[in-house]
């Protein structure tokens, strides 16, 4: 039996980056809505590049991620780090992010990627439902 990751992103396009990073590119509306919601784990070495994309919910997720947002060049805008479930995420100088399980973005550093990152180590908002008044 196929793993679930690979059900979910096998279709996508991908690319391999220096180090071996795997970065499957989610480019329709329908693949960024379903993104990683649901699969039980990413294995490391993997990621989802959501693009276009300034927003991102955990909403789904099983597990935390690494969120690596791009300016419209590909540089580094922002780190936001262990991302835990049924959370919101928002960076509005981004035009792209590179969703990765949680310690995913150190490896991104580590090949060279990341070259300017601003490190927001501020804690994920975390949504609540409203009560009706």
């Amino acid at each position: 039996m196929s793993e679930p990751w690979r059900t979910r992103l096998g279709a996508l396009p991908a690319r391999e980056l220096d180090g071996g990073v795997v970065l499957h590119e989610a480019l329709r509306a329908r693949d960024r809505r379903r993104g990683l919601a649901g699969l039980p784990a990413l294995p490391v070495g993997r990621a989802l590049h959501l693009r276009p994309c300034r927003a991102v919910h955990t909403f789904g997720m099983r597990f935390a991620l690494d969120l690596v947002w791009l300016d419209g060049a590909g540089r580094v805008v922002r780190v936001d780090r262990a991302v835990a479930p049924r959370r919101q995420r928002t960076c509005l100088r981004a035009r792209s992010v590179i969703e990765l399980p949680a310690g995913g973005a150190d490896d991104l550093a580590r090949v060279g990627y990341a070259c300017a990152v601003d490190r927001d180590v501020r804690p994920a908002r975390r949504l609540t439902r409203l009560r009706n008044s």
